[in-house]
């Protein structure tokens, strides 16, 4: 049994991107999303996370969180974008695995007050993080397979905004625990709709669809 990346990981050997074993292996994909059109597939299993690593807050602060690797796929200059549009603070947490997009687009923007960068964070301040912000933005640019974040978010009560791309319309459901959007305008419109989520579905969505059931010795 394989669990295949074909997009993410196109440096595989052939077994990952080619047909050749479909007559005798059992190929799984982390997302229906992230599918190869070539192989033949018996499951779609997602990524499931330990709800016992993360806690509903009722009572959140009014800021946004961008989690995630800072990287044009990932695009937290957008992110900034739509936090200073709706005139919200912003905390942005993850490693900078691009020097030069940091620079031009990401750094000259922090403050460490309204626009804060906390770089890399373990389990603690990532639940602490996640848990206290009114939103997660997720403005990705590419096809992303699973959005480990994006489960994470909702599984501490905090909607998720993402852009329509890769498997977010597969892990968000729309209008219930966030939003589906094209663009950034849509994004920032969004913004005045989280009232209308529940932050408990969140949560209960994340339980049903995306947690992980016991640990395996």
């Amino acid at each position: 049994m394989n669990s295949n990346h074909p997009k993410t990981e196109p440096f595989r050997s052939a077994p990952y991107t080619t047909p050749k074993y479909n007559d005798n292996t059992n190929y799984i994909s982390i997302s229906n999303s992230d599918r190869s059109k070539d192989l033949d597939y018996i499951a779609t299993v997602y990524n499931g996370i330990n709800l016992d690593d993360f806690e509903l807050n009722e009572f959140p602060e009014e800021s946004i969180v961008f989690f995630g690797r800072i990287h044009p796929d990932k695009d937290a200059k957008e992110a900034i974008e739509i936090a200073k549009a709706v005139n919200m603070p912003l905390v942005m947490a993850g490693i900078i695995q691009d020097d030069a997009y940091f620079k031009e687009h990401v750094e000259p923007h922090i403050d460490q007050n309204y626009i804060k960068y906390i770089g890399s964070v373990g389990p603690d301040q990532r639940k602490k993080t996640l848990k206290n912000a009114k939103v997660l933005l997720h403005p990705i640019s590419f096809e992303e397979p699973f959005g480990l974040s994006v489960a994470e978010s909702m599984a501490s009560g905090t909607p998720v905004i993402a852009f329509n791309r890769g498997s977010m319309p597969e892990l968000i459901e729309h209008g219930k625990t966030g939003f589906i959007v094209e663009n950034i305008t849509e994004a920032i419109s969004a913004i005045s709709k989280l009232e209308l989520i529940n932050i408990k579905d969140g949560r209960t969505h994340v339980a049903k669809k995306l947690s992980r059931p016991m640990d395996y010795a």
